[in-house]
C-alpha cells in the first residue's frame, strides 16, 4: 500500500545509541519527510553519521554498539526481532563517504545486486537495467564503450556515481549519503549534487554534511545535531532563516 506523500517516511522515537559506555545519541525523536532531501548537519563528532546509519541498521556492524528506541520506516519498526535486515538494507541504501566499487567490471558492479536478489531473468533485462541506472547516475556516456573493464580504473568521482547506480539498481525507497562528496573534486561534487536533486521526486534522500553551503544548496528539511542531541529540525527555509534555538544560530553564524 503506497503511503501518502504527507506521511513521514522515517520516524524516530526515543533513540539512544551507545558505543561501549560512550553515549553517542541521546533521546532522539524526529521525522524524515517523504520525497525530500533532508540534511543532517552539525560539527564533527556530534552524532550525524551515527544517526544516519541507525536508519538502515549499519550500526549493528560494530558489536560494541547498544541501541534502544524505535526507528520506523513506512510504519515498520526496523529493529523489531522479526525484521529481515537484508530487506531493510535493500529498502534503505547507503552512499558512503568514499566510493567502494566491487572488484569486478563496471557492468557487473551495477548488475551485482540484481543477481543477488534475483530481480532480473534475461540478459536483455540486465543490459537494459544496467544502462538505465548508469544513465540516471550520469555515467553512461563516459563508460558505454568500456563496460567490461575493471571499475577500479574509473576516477574517484566516476566511482562514486557508479556506486550510486549500483545502489539504485535494487530499487531502494530511501537513499542515505554519508558526506558523499567529501572525497571528490569540486566538479565531481557538483555532479553528485545535481543527480541527488533530480532524484528526490522518486526517493527520500537523507544526507550528512558538515559543509554549510552544501546544506543550503540541497536541503528541503534540516536536522541540526550537537553533542549527540538533536537541537533543531524543520523546513530548511525556517531553520536557516529563523532558527528557534540559540545553538543553531551560533552554528549558522560560525561561532563553532
Amino acid at each position: 500500500m503506497k503511503e501518502s506523500e504527507n506521511t513521514p517516511h522515517i520516524q524516530v522515537k526515543d533513540l539512544n545509541v551507545y558505543y561501549g559506555k560512550a553515549h553517542a545519541l541521546k533521546d532522539i525523536s524526529l521525522q524524515i519527510p517523504r520525497h525530500q532531501i533532508t540534511v543532517i548537519m552539525g560539527p564533527s563528532g556530534c552524532g550525524k553519521t551515527t544517526l544516519l546509519k541507525s536508519f538502515n541498521r549499519f550500526l549493528e556492524l560494530d558489536e560494541n554498539t547498544h541501541i534502544s528506541g524505535q526507528v520506523r520506516v513506512d510504519d515498520q519498526d526496523i529493529y523489531a526481532h522479526d525484521v529481515d535486515v537484508t530487506e531493510v538494507r535493500k529498502t534503505v541504501g547507503l552512499l558512503a563517504q568514499r566510493p567502494y566499487p566491487l572488484p569486478m567490471s563496471i557492468y557487473e558492479n551495477v548488475a551485482h545486486g540484481l543477481r543477488i536478489h534475483r530481480m532480473k531473468k534475461t540478459r536483455k533485462e540486465y543490459d537494459e537495467t544496467v544502462r538505465h541506472y548508469l544513465e540516471v547516475a550520469g555515467l553512461w556516456n563516459e563508460v558505454k564503450n568500456r563496460l567490461h573493464e575493471p571499475a577500479a580504473g574509473l576516477s574517484i568521482g566516476q566511482q562514486q556515481r557508479l556506486c550510486l547506480a549500483r545502489g539504485l539498481a535494487i530499487n531502494p525507497e530511501i537513499i542515505l549519503g554519508d558526506e558523499p562528496t567529501s572525497a571528490l573534486d569540486p566538479i565531481s561534487s557538483q555532479h553528485i549534487e545535481k543527480i541527488l536533486l533530480g532524484l528526490k521526486d522518486e526517493y527520500t534522500i537523507v544526507i550528512v554534511t558538515h559543509i554549510l553551503r552544501q546544506a543550503k544548496r540541497l536541503a528541503d528539511h534540516v536536522i541540526f545535531m550537537y553533542m549527540g542531541e538533536m537541537v533543531e529540525a524543520g523546513p530548511a527555509q525556517q531553520v536557516f532563516n529563523s532558527p528557534r534555538e540559540e545553538r543553531t544560530r551560533e552554528y549558522l553564524a560560525g561561532v563553532f
